[in-house]
């Protein structure tokens, strides 16, 4: 392939909360990144992810300058899961995207958030990822083999920002019905959603709103300060999170066979931002795979979109 100096590529890091998408040229050099509304497709429909996605793309485009995408990777959650079939739908519904037709003469793949954060922390092509947000999904690949545990949506997703949420808010009614024990998570459940009546009653309006995943997961990083703060049951729950966390990956570990060799894993998520989690899941797979790697990437996923972007360029 003839490299230009007009050519670039673009990668696409959906999300449940956010989208982020960055413009690159072709020796990954970062140019803009920008951010765009959720684009998870279990959350919000194929058409409104990839209208999400179609934003975030026509703001990252130059306006006044004459460049050619010669590729564009978009890494979409639940891919992997229940739309993995269905990416010729997406691309269909991508390209009704008329304000970005000047990219459609490129590469354009569909794939998952999870090899885009994976790619993130690596350039290996065998080892594991653990994706640990509002959602939590482990991911790994060894060979032309894969494995995947989790990922299943927040009515399930042990250990994610969600799940947590939905442990607190359990023990904070306990606690105000009297039927647990008394905990710190109670004063900061009230005010961090800012109810200033420490009432069970007024503690579910707010949470069961329209933003109900948003306020449940928010839970989460009042979690992690109560622990900070020596709360018992707040270290508990964060503990339990990092254990569930771990259980994914040593499924994974021992699926694809890593037990006995050094191989990456990758650690993305505000799930794993917790001390206790961390150490928790760290403690937890080195009892079954000493020699693992541990990678937390000090840049943002999205890198790993426009890597991927890059390799398809030479395809």
């Amino acid at each position: 392939m003839i490299v230009q100096n007009n050519n670039y590529v673009i990668g696409v890091d959906g999300g449940g909360t956010k989208t982020s998408v960055a413009l690159a040229n072709l020796n990954g050099k970062i140019l803009k990144i920008v951010k765009s509304s959720p684009s998870n497709l279990r959350n919000v429909g194929i058409k409104k992810a990839i209208e999400s996605v179609g934003k975030g793309i026509a703001e990252i485009l130059p306006k006044n300058k004459k460049i050619r995408i010669s590729s564009t990777f978009i890494g979409l959650p639940a891919v992997e899961e229940e739309f993995r079939f269905k990416t010729k739908e997406i691309k269909k519904e991508f390209f009704k995207q008329k304000k970005i037709a000047k990219i459609f003469k490129g590469k354009i793949v569909i794939g998952s958030d999870q090899i885009v954060a994976f790619k993130s922390g690596t350039d290996e092509s065998d080892g594991i990822v653990l994706i640990a947000g509002t959602g939590c999904v482990v991911h790994g690949w060894k060979g032309k083999k894969e494995y995947k545990t989790s990922g299943w949506g927040w009515l399930a997703d042990e250990g994610a920002a969600f799940w947590i949420g939905q442990k607190v808010l359990q023990v904070v009614l306990k606690d105000l019905d009297g039927r647990g024990p008394k905990t710190l998570l109670k004063n900061f459940v009230f005010r961090k959603l800012k109810i200033k009546k420490r009432k069970a009653f007024f503690l579910n309006q707010k949470i069961y709103s329209p933003d109900f995943i948003e306020a449940v997961s928010s839970l989460s990083f009042i979690c992690n300060t109560a622990a900070e703060k020596g709360d018992k049951t707040a270290k508990n729950i964060l503990a339990e999170a990092g254990k569930e966390l771990a259980l994914s990956v040593k499924i994974v570990v021992k699926k694809l066979n890593f037990s006995e060799v050094k191989f990456p894993l990758v650690l993305i998520g505000s799930v794993l931002k917790s001390k206790i989690v961390l150490e928790t899941v760290k403690k937890e797979i080195e009892k079954i795979a000493p020699k693992t790697e541990f990678i937390i990437p000090k840049q943002e996923a999205v890198v790993g979109a426009v890597k991927l972007a890059i390799e398809i360029c030479y395809l």
